[in-house]
């Protein structure tokens, strides 16, 4: 037998009526937001991402599916969708439009992580990039987006805040992390001792306990951030306070990849139970930040942006998880029940009538006895049912049942969808 690829998930008909309602809801936000929807190649130039994710991050280092193609030159698949972004707005013009230009997108990426709960190495993201906007009030917008996209699926997600600075506070901090971390070296994982001096802040997002228990006393960015960037997050968090959105400053939120700057967040939720401890696992479902220097880095002109990425399957669990607005799978209007193959030829052009009314119609084309028949009509949870042989082909009359009421109509078969539209008002 074959099976899927480690890493991977099916997305059964049980579950995907939760990824539209998201997906739904995505894109009514985006709309109310004034966002338009971008979508892009599945694989792009490696380089791309060893510019515009960071050469030193461990996405790229050792994350990307990398290939030759056949005329040899170097391919990834999309580990993320923020470099896709900015190289098509590039490549494509859009830097000249009006700003800020707003864009969304549904996309999978592909990263070779161990597989986890809530991680996967194909996994999918509703994503946002804002264009052309670099003060407190453009950052307030996109963080208030991904917050109602949260409520409106009701999750109840807390929001971390934080500021990494940008290129003059950088520095400072960056030598202020490297003195700190020295004295550990040797208690450090073989990873972050690789970190220590590329880039010693990804030693604070390590999942090591022993590095987290050194990292908890470590510099905080906060303290070394300059007079611009420190008023920058000032005016967030008034603006988000004006909003009554409720945040908390983590100094500990520094986001995996190399381009962002100032602003970062991350929206945290629980997801579900461990199975060995019951203890509630939180997840980031939501995450994004500022990155005014991509752009430029990828090849463009000066153009600051900022952006978020939630992630589809763990909005999924945690929708699952709280229960909040999961919905009904849909059953059909009316189920005919075919006897012999006359009537069974009949009910195919009946059911196919109904349909293209906008009627969702089933009918037998397993072979079922009546009994058989009757069970599966209720099985699925046809609101209503009815029987047709010879006798109401020639008469043109059958018996229509509602399901819920027992309630028997007798009604023309031409008519079987008036008769649906009046009893369901």
């Amino acid at each position: 037998m074959i099976i899927k690829p480690r890493g991977t998930s099916d997305i059964l008909p049980e579950d995907t009526p939760l990824w539209q309602k998201i997906e739904k809801t995505a894109r009514d936000v985006a709309g109310l937001y004034g966002y338009g929807e971008i979508r892009f190649p599945t694989f792009e130039s490696t380089e791309l991402f060893a510019r515009g994710v960071g050469s030193t991050t461990d996405v790229v280092q050792k994350e990307m599916y990398t290939f030759s193609d056949k005329d040899g030159r170097s391919m990834t698949l999309r580990p993320e969708g923020t470099a896709c972004v900015v190289r098509s707005v590039i490549e494509n013009g859009l830097a000249g439009e009006a700003m800020p230009l707003k864009l969304y997108y549904f996309t999978s990426c592909f990263r070779y992580e161990k597989p986890a709960a809530g991680r996967y190495r194909e996994f999918y993201q509703f994503g946002t990039e804002l264009f052309g906007a670099e003060t407190p009030a453009s950052d307030a917008q996109v963080v208030s987006m991904a917050d109602t996209l949260l409520k409106r699926l009701g999750i109840k997600a807390e929001l971390k805040i934080n500021s990494i600075g940008c290129k003059s506070c950088r520095p400072a901090y960056r030598e202020a992390l490297v003195s700190y971390f020295k004295k550990y070296e040797d208690q450090l994982c073989e990873t972050c001792r690789g970190r220590l001096y590329t880039n010693p802040m990804r030693i604070l997002d390590c999942k090591s306990p022993v590095c987290q228990g050194i990292a908890k006393n470590a510099p905080k960015v906060t303290d070394h951030l300059c007079d611009e960037c420190r008023a920058h997050l000032e005016t967030l968090k008034t603006l988000l306070g004006d909003q009554g959105i409720a945040y908390e400053v983590d100094p500990g939120i520094v986001r995996g990849l190399d381009y962002y700057t100032k602003t970062v967040f991350e929206f945290i939720a629980p997801i579900g139970r461990d199975e060995k401890t019951g203890e509630i696992k939180r997840l980031t479902v939501c995450a994004g930040g500022r990155y005014d220097g991509l752009v430029e880095e990828i090849g463009g002109p000066r153009l600051p942006g900022i952006g978020y990425a939630a992630g589809m399957d763990r909005l999924v669990a945690a929708m699952k998880f709280s229960g909040a607005g999961i919905p009904e799978t849909k059953a059909p209007e009316i189920y005919i029940a075919p006897l012999g193959e006359r009537a069974s030829r009949a009910a195919q052009k009946l059911v196919y009538d109904l349909r293209m009314k906008g009627i969702y119609a089933e009918c037998d084309i397993v072979g079922r006895s009546l009994k058989a028949q009757m069970k599966y009509a209720d099985k699925i949870g046809a609101d209503y049912t009815v029987i047709i042989a010879g006798d109401e082909i020639d008469s043109g009359r059958a018996i229509v049942k509602n399901m819920k009421t027992s309630e028997q109509t007798e009604t023309a078969l031409r008519d079987i969808d008036r008769i649906i539209s009046k009893e369901g008002q």
